[in-house]
This record gives structure tokens, C-alpha cells and sequence, in this order.
């Protein structure tokens, strides 16, 4: 009997009595997986090429699993088989731990254990499409090591990957696509590695940003709603057996009637999926109240954008990330897009004028982003590697953001270490239990300076306060808030080194340099 670690996948191959024209477009494919208790799951089969077919399950319980094909494919119908899922030995905190869900509370992700999952991924939209093995494992593992647990990308042609590095395309045609299994089969073995270095998959599946009339490459405003449907299904066919956390569409504008055309997807798309689904918006647009009662929708996904004006950065502190998450149903509220490093500011003079955003740019918005709600988490990006440039230059059809450096060279831009820090300091502490606290401040610097606003943050039971202080300067608190707490602890935000001080006072001068993060606490 083949057996299967728990939370790692099984898959079965199976031949359809003929080839088809259009096999996706022909052919459904579904198996009903059985536990030995008697719970029942569903997992749609997708095509490979040729007449060979494949389904893709991932068991999360261990014991004996049985399983029978239904398909209109008399080859494909009625087939039957079991396996035995074993207890996973390893060190992979996605095998070990299991799958990502939201956890009860509704304000932060966990995992199948109820272990609290703190979000930190890193933006390589491109990455899955032109990377070799070699170069991916090489950059999968650098990111590993600063911490990185989920790789934000884009699974098929979109307005600045024209396709993968074998100039293949995912699907070709509007009304009845064609889509390509070698396309898919090069992606395979990427997605495999994401997962293997204990990292979420995070794919885009239908870009949707407003195309020029001369480019027609987003699946999302070039396909006919049924075509999106079979692209998507597909993509989820063959990829939700892995550890993914779905966004459903990417850049685009899903409110008014966009919305009821983005739900209607969403509800045939995900109707017996368990992975996290979410909305990847444009800039400084929310989309939560659309999607909030959604049965699909898992967490509020957003886009700060990668401008630096100074209602820029209130839309993070003072706009619909700080305040519509007390709008219930309660959801995870994640920053998936903050300005990237190296990337031009699109504010101010043409392209050769603007500055480029460093490392404290990008700190500072991803520490807004964390504290703005409840903290579940934050997405990096840094300019080079989202779009996996293998030389400095222009990224596709993206030719404000400035000249890229190398995907190598922006790897190394020093705010993807910082990301590093930025975990270890939430995860030193129970983070799940923190909400915002503007209340505790006695000043807000930001109510007159943007970039001088400071974030607060405490937990339920008050014996724990987080604060993240941009431009330095003195915090003052609250007579009354200060005097709960016993002991402080100043922290650098590039090398996590940390200063204790006691005891707590209302007026608190940060140590000299750009931005700190401050900890109070309490026996």
C-alpha cells in the first residue's frame, strides 16, 4: 500500500479513452477522497497532455484513504484506488504543521494546529516564470534564511511577462482557450520548491490591471467571464493540493459591478477548496466591504501603492486599513503590495527626478501596514526581483518604476534582512493578541508630518504594548497607560539589537537614528 506523509500530496495518473480537441474544455474531472472515518473531500483532475490526466490530493489526517473518479471520460470514470497517509517526519513547518486557514478569532492566519502563522512574503512575480532551478533554489534559499514563508506570483502571461523563459504562454485564444500543459509542467517543479523551503505559494491567478489598447496580455480584462473560469478552475486543479493562499485576481478594480462579476468566479472557483483566498487591488483601494460576507473570502488583501505623498501614507495609518477591520465579519487585514525597494516614487517630477524608495521607505510602511490593524502580517518587494530582470533595465510595459537592477542585485538590497527583524520581533511575543491602541498616546507627531506618525498597538489583556516611532523623538504616553507597565526595551529595526530601560515613564526619547520599535511590558 503507497503512503502518503501527512499534509504532503498524492497523485494519481490516469489515461481518457481518447484525445480531445479541447480537453479542457470537454472534459470534468473529479475524485471524492474518503478517510477511513468517513469524511469525504473533493479534488478536481486536470489535463497534462496527450490523453493523461492527474489528480492531486492532499491528506490531512492520518489513516487509510480511498478514492473514486467521476468524469464524463469513460476512461476517466469509475476508477478507484488507496493509499495509507503517515505521520510527516521532517522539519518543514508546512508538513509539520499543516495546512493555512484563518484562525478562529478571525483576525490572523494559522495552521491546521492552530499555531499562529505570521504573513511575511516576498513579491517575485515573475520569478516562477523565468527562473532556472539552479537560480530559483538559490534565491528560495536566501529567502528562507531571512525568514520569508510565502512568494507572491503570477501563473500565467500578464502585462510585464509576456510568458515563461521557454517563450511558452499559458493558454492561447479568447472564446475557447488552448492552454498549455509544458507551460504548467515548467511551473511544477517551482511551486514544488516553494513548498519544499517551507514557503506558501501565493499565486495572482487572473491578473486583471487595466491593459493598454496595445497590451493584450491580462487573462482578466481580455477573456470572456467563462474562459476566466476554465483558466482559474485549472489553476486550481493542479495546484490546490500544494500549500498555496489563492488571490483571485491581481491590480484590478473589484468594486460596483466588477465586484458581482469577481464574486460569481470566486463562488464557482473555490466551492470545495480549503486554501486562504483573498483579492489583490489596486492601489489605495479597499475592497473588504465587497467581499467581507463572502463564503470563499478568507482574509482583506490591499495595496498601499508606490507613491510617497503624504496622503499616501495616511491612506495606511488613517484610512480603510486602520478602521474597516472593526467591520465585522472580522478578517486578517494584509498590506500585499507596499512600495518596493529601489522603486521610483510615482509622486512628483517625471521618471528621471523622482526618488527611488530605501530601506526605511519600505520599513516604515510595512510596519504601518502591521500595526494599522490587528497584525497578521506583511508583503516585501524590492524593485529587480518582482520581475525577475536578468539585466538593469526597464521592466515590461513598467517604465515609470525606473531602471531595475538585476534580480541578484535586488535580492540583496538590505530592506529584505530588515524583513528578518520585522518577524522575529512579532514573533518574540504573542502578536495574535494585539489590536491598535491610538488611545494610549498622549501626541501623535503624524497628525501634523505623515512620515512622523507612530503606530501603537497593545494586547487584550494590557500587559503588552508595541509601538513602531519613524523619525525618532521623543513618545509620550498617556500618565495612566505609562504607569502599567514595568519594563521597556528600545529595538533597531535594521539589526534587531535591543535596549532594556525601567522603569516606564509618559515621556520616552528614542535613541538616535532614523526609526525605532519600542516594547512595553508587564509582569
Amino acid at each position: 500500500m503507497k503512503q502518503i506523509p501527512r499534509w504532503k500530496r498524492f497523485e494519481v495518473t490516469l489515461e481518457s479513452e481518447r484525445a480531445y480537441e479541447l480537453p479542457v474544455q470537454r472534459v470534468q474531472l473529479r475524485a471524492e477522497f474518503r478517510h477511513e472515518d468517513g469524511s469525504a473531500q473533493l479534488a478536481d483532475g486536470f489535463w497534462d497532455g496527450g490523453r493523461i490526466w492527474r489528480i492531486r490530493f492532499s491528506p490531512d489526517r492520518i489513516g487509510r484513504w480511498t478514492f473514486r473518479t467521476h468524469s464524463n471520460d469513460s476512461g476517466l470514470n469509475g476508477r478507484q484506488g488507496s493509499f495509507d497517509c503517515v505521520a510527516y517526519q521532517g522539519s518543514n513547518e508546512l508538513y509539520r504543521r499543516g495546512a493555512v486557514r484563518v484562525a478562529a478569532s478571525g483576525r490572523h492566519l494559522e495552521h491546521a494546529d492552530s499555531i499562529p502563522f505570521f504573513w511575511l512574503a516576498d513579491t517575485v512575480w515573475n520569478g516562477p516564470l523565468k527562473a532556472t532551478p539552479r537560480d530559483w533554489n538559490f534565491f528560495l534559499r536566501d529567502r528562507a534564511a531571512k525568514r520569508f514563508n510565502a512568494i507572491q506570483f503570477v501563473p500565467t502571461q500578464w502585462v510585464a511577462g509576456a510568458g515563461n523563459a521557454d517563450l511558452r504562454v499559458a493558454y492561447v485564444g479568447i472564446d475557447e482557450i488552448r492552454i498549455d500543459p509544458a507551460f504548467y509542467q515548467w511551473l511544477d517543479s517551482r511551486i514544488d520548491a516553494i513548498n519544499d523551503f517551507g514557503m506558501l505559494a501565493a499565486p495572482a491567478l487572473i491578473w486583471s490591471a487595466p491593459s493598454k489598447p496595445w497590451v493584450r496580455l491580462n487573462p482578466g480584462n481580455t477573456l470572456p467571464e467563462d474562459q476566466i473560469l476554465v483558466l482559474a478552475r485549472y489553476l486550481v486543479a493542479r495546484y490546490g493540493a500544494h500549500h498555496v493562499a489563492w488571490m483571485l485576481a491581481g491590480d484590478g478594480d473589484y468594486r460596483g459591478a466588477e465586484a458581482e462579476r469577481w464574486k460569481r468566479i470566486g463562488r464557482a472557483v473555490f466551492e470545495h477548496q480549503r486554501s486562504v483566498v483573498t483579492m489583490h487591488p489596486m492601489g489605495a483601494i479597499w475592497v473588504g466591504e465587497e467581499f467581507k460576507d463572502e463564503p470563499w473570502f478568507g482574509f482583506h488583501g490591499y495595496q498601499s501603492s508606490h507613491y510617497g505623498s503624504d496622503d499616501a501614507m495616511r491612506w495606511i495609518t488613517k484610512g480603510p486599513p486602520s478602521t474597516e477591520w472593526r467591520n465585522g465579519p472580522p478578517h486578517p487585514v494584509i498590506n500585499l503590495e507596499p512600495c518596493y525597494e529601489a522603486h521610483l516614487d510615482m509622486c512628483g517630477a517625471p521618471a528621471n527626478g523622482r526618488r527611488r524608495f530605501d530601506e526605511h521607505a519600505v520599513r516604515r510602511a510595512c510596519y504601518w501596514s502591521v500595526l494599522a490593524a490587528p497584525p497578521a502580517g506583511v508583503t516585501y518587494g524590492a524593485h529587480g526581483v518582482w520581475g525577475w530582470e536578468l539585466k538593469r533595465q526597464l521592466p515590461m510595459n513598467h517604465f515609470a518604476t525606473g531602471t531595475a537592477p538585476t534580480w541578484r542585485e535586488g535580492m540583496q538590497l538590505p530592506g529584505s534582512g530588515n524583513m528578518k527583524v520585522l518577524r522575529d520581533f512579532f514573533e518574540s511575543m504573542p502578536w495574535w493578541t494585539l489590536e491598535p491602541a491610538p488611545e494610549m498616546l498622549a501626541e501623535q507627531p503624524g497628525a501634523g508630518e505623515a512620515r512622523r506618525f507612530i503606530s501603537a498597538a497593545r494586547s487584550e489583556q494590557e500587559n503588552l504594548a508595541v509601538f513602531y516611532v519613524p523619525e525618532g523623538g521623543h513618545l509620550k504616553l498617556k500618565p495612566e497607560w505609562a504607569g502599567r507597565f514595568e519594563r521597556g526595551e528600545w529595538i533597531h529595526p535594521e539589526t534587531g539589537e535591543a535596549a532594556s530601560f525601567y522603569p516606564v515613564e509618559a515621556s520616552l526619547q528614542a535613541p538616535a537614528g532614523k526609526d525605532w520599535l519600542l516594547r512595553l511590558s508587564s509582569a
